[in-house]
């Protein structure tokens, strides 16, 4: 039987257009392939960073909350200068404001706010016109910046100190003075501890309960216990409210009072937010120093002997600000994972708070003894 011209034509091209077809479809076929073995190889780069990243992403946010609350909390103030002394070596105090005629020292209220390093004194009687004929005398080397604003029908002359001091006031009929003590001045040791977030950033959120305030219960129970102790210890802290400090004014509290010791206070979450058998404490520590790292183990082993829960270990803390900018040896506590329902039920129970403080403080005590 003859065959065409045409068919076999026809044959050859739906051959062609058939080979074609495999052919592009085994290339999209290794394309695909090649796609999903770099995606995996990338998958498999990344893992490691990805907890780190979702650190960074949530620190950010709280820094970014923290910085913006602190912005809202300020007030319009006017500078004002020290008018400094020849001989204010000899002079009563390290710096001294004109009482105006009338008013008592027993009527100046004074308050130090150690976080911002600010001194707040509210003077009845004055106005900027008061201080241009009555400067405000002393010392200028302790002090960053005087300014000066009227609130409520009252004078307040804000200072801001160069580092942490601790303040000691008196008056007479003439002058309020004003003596900065450095905190070793005052202390044989100097602690500084950090309740963890606080106001709009609640950190880890489960069941109804969030993180600050478990933070921030430990954080007082442990107060309770220094106040208590007969150790002459000054201790500092970020925060004893749901105010929420900036990453820098925690950090500069330890850095500006020479802090022997920094402690953050803090609770865990595995990386996916969901609840799970997880549970231990973990210990992070400043990657660069030995100190930190030694005082985060005795921090370990003390706030686990103390409240029974599952050693996790230390953590390379770097990734945190707070840590990585530490000029002390600092210890970031991790008590329990809030994700565990058993563990964050005890970490919600006042008796747990405080056997968790106790812990902390048997370490602060333990460190001490061995050298800090």
């Amino acid at each position: 039987m003859e065959v065409s011209t045409t068919e076999i034509s026809t044959t050859e091209i739906s051959t062609e257009k058939s080979t074609e077809k495999s052919t592009i479809e085994e290339k999209t076929l290794r394309l695909a392939s090649l796609f999903l073995v770099l995606l995996s190889v990338a998958v498999c780069v990344m893992l490691p960073y990805l907890p780190s990243l979702y650190t960074r992403e949530v620190e950010e946010r709280e820094k970014r909350l923290a910085e913006e609350e602190f912005a809202q909390s300020q007030v319009a103030m006017q500078d004002l200068e020290i008018k400094e002394q020849d001989d204010a070596a000899g002079m009563k105090g390290q710096l001294r404001i004109r009482l105006p005629e009338g008013v008592d020292g027993s009527s100046i209220e004074v308050n130090s706010d150690y976080v911002t390093q600010t001194v707040r004194v509210e003077i009845p009687g004055t106005d900027m016109a008061y201080f241009d004929s009555y400067p405000v005398t002393g010392d200028s080397n302790y002090i960053d910046t005087l300014s000066y604003t009227r609130q409520g029908g009252e004078g307040v002359v804000e200072v801001v100190t160069n580092q942490v001091y601790e303040l000691r006031t008196e008056y007479d009929s003439q002058y309020y003075y004003f003596n900065f003590l450095t905190p070793q001045e005052v202390y044989d040791k100097v602690v500084v501890i950090d309740a963890g977030h606080g106001g709009r950033a609640p950190g880890a959120t489960k069941q109804g309960v969030n993180e600050k305030d478990i933070d921030l219960a430990i954080v007082l129970q442990l107060q309770k216990i220094f106040e208590e102790s007969d150790e002459n210890i000054g201790v500092y802290y970020t925060r004893t409210d749901d105010s929420n400090p900036t990453f820098d004014q925690r950090v500069q509290l330890a850095n500006k009072s020479n802090a022997d010791l920094f402690i953050s206070v803090h609770n865990n979450s595995t990386g996916s937010g969901r609840m799970s058998g997880t549970k231990g404490t973990q210990v992070m520590y400043d990657e660069t120093s030995g100190e930190s790292k030694a005082f985060a183990q005795i921090c370990l082993e003390e706030v686990t002997s103390e409240i029974g829960s599952v050693d996790k270990g230390l953590v390379e803390g770097d990734e945190i600000y707070i840590i990585r900018t530490s000029e002390v040896p600092v210890a970031l506590i991790e008590v329990g994972f809030m994700t565990n329902r058993e563990e964050l039920a005890l970490l919600n129970s006042e008796e747990y708070q405080r056997q968790t403080a106790q812990g902390i403080y048997n370490a602060v005590l333990r460190a001490f003894e061995e050298g800090y």
